[in-house]
């Protein structure tokens, strides 16, 4: 189990990794402990990145919106809400947070260390949110905002394009195989509107029964919101 002594030691290659250096080392410290290691060692009064986590969510859906909103004026209201939730996301998340490196520096109890924590992907996105949350604090929110797109500039951009999506096939699929062996499938049963604007439609089906509809500017886009119909209803 890493203590906050040897990641001290290494604070400074994440720092060059962020290109952002904390003027309170104490804020990436609290950004990168998890609440597995608090709990463990509660005689020295760990606090856990759980709150900087719940800043750092806002912070983030704050930046992906105005760049959303300002550099794609054409999006409705909805289209921007679709949008952001492809980028703001725990694939995207993790995504970041793998790049950096993240889960090397992480402070986590033995149990979760010992589990793979350091590669889980509830952990990586919530300490990414967090250290977002962390630079907030340290540095303002121009800094925050500024690591923000240096990180997701890129999803914004495939998300627009109809590239990224939210997972739901693969959170349905999991969801059904945890139950039984049935199959699900996709079938697209509709194509809307000129060549250059289509829209398809695409039916979920478990076993050859249709258990949701839905639409999307690619297959595959619908497809996902197919999925999305079903984990909607049973949510």
């Amino acid at each position: 189990m890493q203590s906050c002594e040897s990641l001290l030691k290494n604070i400074e290659k994440l720092e060059d990794k962020i290109s952002y250096k904390f003027k309170d080392k104490g804020n990436l410290i609290l950004a990168l402990t998890h609440s597995s290691y608090a709990n463990e060692v509660k005689n020295e009064k760990v606090v856990s990145n759980e709150r900087l986590e719940f800043l750092g969510d806002s912070v983030l859906s704050v930046v992906v919106s105005e760049n959303i909103y300002k550099n794609y004026t054409q999006l409705s209201e909805g289209e921007m809400t679709k949008f952001r939730a492809n980028v703001v996301c725990e694939a995207s998340l993790k995504h970041c947070a793998h790049k950096l490196d993240i889960g090397k520096y992480l402070l986590l109890g033995k149990g979760e260390e010992l589990t793979g924590g350091r590669k889980r992907t509830s952990i990586l996105s919530d300490a990414m949110e967090a250290l977002i949350g962390a630079i907030y604090i340290d540095g303002g929110f121009d800094c925050a905002k500024e690591f923000v797109l240096s990180q997701m500039k890129t999803f914004i951009v495939d998300s627009i394009k109809g590239e990224i999506f939210m997972d739901y096939k693969t959170q349905l699929q999991e969801i059904i195989q945890k139950n039984s062996e049935q199959k699900i499938s996709y079938e697209i049963i509709e194509e809307k509107g000129p060549d250059h604007d289509k829209i398809f439609v695409s039916q979920a089906k478990l076993d050859g029964q249709v258990i949701g509809v839905g639409e999307g500017r690619t297959k595959k886009e619908a497809d996902q919101m197919a999925a999305k119909s079903y984990l909607d209803k049973t949510r």
